[in-house]
């Protein structure tokens, strides 16, 4: 019954989309039909006369391209996790580690007396699963730690431009006194700057290297106000105030979970911990499960169900802001 509500309600929804789509597309044709029609009508007079519209139409021309570029740059490939993990090596050198880690993993299942499916998962988790969880686990370290000190650095340039300070001045200055990882990256962004790249350019490269929606806002702001000008201190200066309200919620909502994720941990850890005190005070009671098929079976079970849990578990108290 579960099943089929669910299938119902996806049907239902797919039948909503396809038939809502061309209407919506009928009447976005129609809106920009009457929106050339007035333009049109007003002429190259009525344009000059509202230089804050033709600002408005930049900005949101300019907030368009940036959406479709950074939406056509969801899939990161593996040259782009070493580099936002802050390592230099190149992908046949993440590869020659991999291997030599399903060796190891190889080496430790033929030692320990295990049979070839254990053998053949335990080099599939050292080969493949290890070295992937490393570089994600660095990377997400990496980001987070740039994202902890990125509002201070905004809050630099805003000090700088109010003072009559150049851009490219805020951003060596913030390259040579924050420290790393977000001076390493402001160093590479004013060098790119200096070697003749444009600041949307540059600022590209800073988003691919740190793809954070903190570092496309700033990269946002800078290039609108590049093009169609305005008070870079007031906008950054808001972002910056942002970051900071983000940061704040980021700590409300983890003293909130904090208890749930003591759960999770306990209800996780509670079976090895009998089962460990288990086998300390009675060695051979645990045995058959070792041993026998049924005991072997059984272990499979638990750990299927147990990974469901502590997945369910994990996703639940995960809150993004």
């Amino acid at each position: 019954m579960v099943v089929g509500g669910v299938i119902l309600v996806a049907a239902v929804a797919v039948i909503f989309l396809l038939l809502g789509t061309p209407s919506k597309d009928k009447a976005a044709k129609r809106a920009q039909q009457i929106s050339h029609a007035v333009t049109e009508k007003k002429g190259p007079k009525g344009s000059k006369s509202d230089p804050a519209a033709a600002r408005r139409r930049k900005v949101e021309e300019q907030l368009r391209l940036q959406e479709a570029q950074h939406a056509a740059k969801k899939k990161i490939s593996l040259e782009q996790m070493i580099e936002q993990a802050g390592f230099d090596f190149e992908p046949k050198h993440f590869y020659i580690a991999s291997a030599v880690s399903a060796v190891v993993g190889l080496v430790v299942g033929f030692i320990s007396g295990q049979n070839l499916i254990v053998l053949a998962l335990m080099v599939l988790a050292f080969g493949l699963g290890l070295p992937r969880w490393f570089l994600g686990f660095m990377r997400k370290r990496r980001l987070k730690k740039f994202l902890d000190s990125f509002s201070q650095a905004i809050d630099v340039i805003v000090r700088g431009v109010k003072t009559g300070l150049p851009v490219n001045d805020c951003l060596k200055l913030i390259a040579s006194e924050s420290p790393p990882p977000v001076g390493e990256e402001f160093h590479l962004l004013s060098e790119g700057i200096r070697v003749g790249m444009t600041m949307q350019q540059s600022l590209e490269r800073m988003h691919s290297r740190v793809p954070l929606p903190e570092v496309q806002f700033f990269a946002t702001v800078l290039i609108i106000q590049q093009k169609t000008g305005g008070n870079l201190g007031e906008a950054l200066g808001n972002l910056s105030e942002v970051l900071r309200g983000r940061k704040s919620m980021e700590g409300k909502v983890k003293a909130l979970s904090a208890e749930a994720k003591a759960s999770a941990w306990i209800l996780g850890l509670m079976p090895f911990i009998v089962a460990g005190l288990v086998s300390v005070m009675e060695p051979e009671y645990l045995k058959p499960l070792f041993t026998t098929t049924p005991g072997k079976l059984i272990l499979a079970g638990c750990a299927f169900w147990m990974s469901i849990g502590t997945f369910i578990m994990s996703r639940m108290v995960q809150i993004k802001v």
